[in-house]
């Protein structure tokens, strides 16, 4: 993996670990988790911002529940493994949470920054809905990876996959400490 510096910092490089044909098929198959991993993080700012002053808690078990019991029933259409899918989910919810808190926190320290309601708050379900479309690509993409989750080179094709989607989209510190809170069950124990 090649390393370049940008705005003083170590950047790795997307690039597929070693050189051989499995390494890069696991790439395919591991890069399009952080993607959609990176999208779903997304959304937590407009949860955030949807939730914020409204008396709405960060964590919702009935909804965590819903996604949880959703996802292992997609899983097991789309030829997935249940367990493996809802872990996996359970690293999404716990790494959108934590944006959500950052983000609560930062409104609470500079209140002229929070979203003012009802003007700019988005609507929760329509929120949910899209949150609901990534969930339904992500489920499909874990049912897709099985091989490569469970490779021995998973954890250093993961890493490559996930550098270059932090790259990629410019994800700043808490989103990039969230992606990698969200992909921490990928590769299999």
């Amino acid at each position: 993996m090649a390393a370049a510096l940008f705005a003083g910092s170590a950047v790795a490089v997307a690039a597929p670990v070693g050189t051989g044909a499995a390494s890069q098929g696991s790439y395919a198959r591991l890069h399009p988790l952080a993607e959609l991993s990176a999208r779903r993080l997304a959304t937590a700012d407009l949860v955030a911002a949807a939730k914020y002053g409204t008396g709405s808690p960060i964590d919702d078990s009935a909804r965590e529940k819903q996604v949880l019991d959703a996802v292992a029933r997609a899983a097991r259409k789309a030829g997935g493994d249940p367990e493996a899918t809802v872990r996996i989910f359970r690293d999404q919810i716990e790494a959108n949470k934590v944006v959500q808190r950052e983000l609560f926190r930062r409104w609470d320290a500079a209140p002229s920054k929070a979203p003012r309601a009802p003007q700019e708050r988005p609507d929760l379900a329509e929120v949910r809905e899209e949150i609901n479309r990534i969930n339904t690509d992500l489920v499909r993409g874990i049912a897709a990876s099985a091989g490569a989750r469970t490779a021995p080179s998973c954890g250093g094709v993961l890493t490559a996959a996930t550098a270059h989607v932090r790259h990629t989209d410019r994800l700043d510190a808490i989103h990039a400490f969230a992606l990698g809170r969200a992909l921490r069950s990928v590769c299999a124990p």
